[in-house]
């Protein structure tokens, strides 16, 4: 998609600052940070949300690549939090479906 700016970075047509990169996903750095650690995990390929992949495998990578991180910056045991806001009501505002990778403090808004 021409205007997104989330395949933009995907074809290296914006700078960003990758941290990882399969054939299918990329992880960056979050330009707006609302933890210490706040990654972006973002599909390659154009889906608008999350109720727009059917690519199982895809979405199996999404969360590897987030437990994958995890591990490289030793976060597994201090714990982490990942996630997929979708549409409006979700919280969603770029439409380009990505996970959300938080930690580096005590996160609130427990929910369970």
């Amino acid at each position: 998609m021409s205007d997104c700016v989330f395949c933009m970075i995907a074809e290296k047509k914006i700078k960003a600052e990758i941290l990882a990169e399969t054939e299918k996903v990329m992880v960056i750095k979050d330009i707006n940070p609302q933890s210490p650690t706040h990654l972006l995990i973002i599909p390659k390929k154009h889906y608008r949300t999350l109720m727009d992949c059917e690519d199982n495998e895809l979405l199996s990578e999404l969360l590897q690549t987030a437990r994958k991180m995890a591990r490289e910056l030793g976060l597994g045991d201090r714990g982490f939090r990942i996630v997929i806001n979708t549409n409006e009501e979700g919280g969603q505002t770029v439409f380009h479906l990505h996970m959300h990778f938080m930690a580096g403090r005590p996160l609130l808004g427990r929910m369970g």
